[in-house]
């Protein structure tokens, strides 16, 4: 049998990582028990609870500073085609980790992929849908600040 190619995270990898890892624990399993054939998958790294260190700049652009640490829980598996898969998401959710490692193996897999696309898409579609609720939101409470200068003209 030989290797599976290495996928690189790339731009389209990147997305529907983030999709997964965005969503919440229970449109995930939501989502992965309408899926008709879950395909059968070896596991490479169960599912581990960490932290990380979360990094922010003042600004976006000043000094790096530790804003402080958040829990990570990560998974990696194989499924029957031999594509590996990582996931990797905030909290404390196995199963949430597990799905998205699952699904990302799928993704990369041509003949699983339409069924993950069908696993992915309303997931980003809701992501989606909530950040532009938000923002007319945000939008309807914006107030425009002007400022008046009065010039002063010469003393009379």
């Amino acid at each position: 049998m030989s290797a599976p190619p290495v996928v690189e995270v790339g731009p389209p990898r990147r997305r529907w990582l983030s999709v997964l890892a965005k969503a919440s624990p229970s449109e995930v399993s939501a989502a992965w028990d309408r899926l008709e054939a879950p395909p059968a998958y070896q596991t490479l790294r169960a599912p581990e609870i960490g932290m990380v260190m979360v990094r922010g700049r003042m600004g976006g652009t000043g000094d790096a500073f530790n804003v402080g640490e958040m829990t990570v829980t990560r998974a990696a598996v194989r499924i029957e085609g031999g594509a590996t898969g990582v996931g990797y998401v905030a909290g404390r959710d196995r199963r949430h980790a597990e799905i998205a490692a699952v699904v990302d193996a799928m993704m990369q897999s041509p003949d699983l992929r339409p069924a993950a696309e069908a696993l992915v898409g309303p997931l980003e579609a809701a992501q989606r849908d909530r950040r532009e609720t938000a923002a007319r939101k945000a939008a309807a409470t914006k107030v425009d600040f002007f400022t008046m200068v009065r010039t002063r003209g010469p003393a009379a």
